[in-house]
């Protein structure tokens, strides 16, 4: 099997037990562990949202799951993605994709990831077969 995307909202919902997405989203996570990758783009997004939403200790305890390796391989964004991400992000005016979103669709292209978890419609919207389907 090959490599498969963990976007922010997916973490978060992971994350957040009481959000509607949980319980799909874990039973993915779960099932597909060893083929995990998030970017240090996506971690610093999500280390963020769960800072403000529930607070440092939510967001330590994902973080060190995330930097010692348990969640999923960490993939760093390199410079050149960056440039290509940026050229998506003004590209694409007409669409609400953030940079971090640009940065793991140039990231997928070139790592030949087809899927992502993701739970908002910007990677299916970029054309990337996503979990949970909908």
């Amino acid at each position: 099997m090959k490599s498969i995307l963990v976007d922010t909202g997916a973490w978060y919902a992971y994350i957040d037990k009481d959000d509607p997405d949980h319980h799909s989203v874990s039973e993915i996570l779960e099932n597909h562990f060893p083929f995990l990758l998030t970017t240090d783009f996506i971690v610093d997004e999500t280390l963020t949202l769960l800072r403000y939403r529930h607070g440092r200790t939510s967001s330590v305890k994902f973080g060190e799951l995330v930097f010692s390796g348990n969640l999923a391989r960490l993939e760093y964004v390199i410079k050149s993605d960056q440039k290509k991400a940026w050229k998506l992000f003004l590209k694409y005016h007409d669409h609400c994709f953030s940079f971090t979103d640009c940065t793991s669709f140039v990231l997928m292209e070139r790592l030949k990831i087809q899927t992502a978890v993701a739970i908002d419609s910007d990677f299916r919207s970029y054309g990337f077969h996503c979990l949970p389907t909908v």
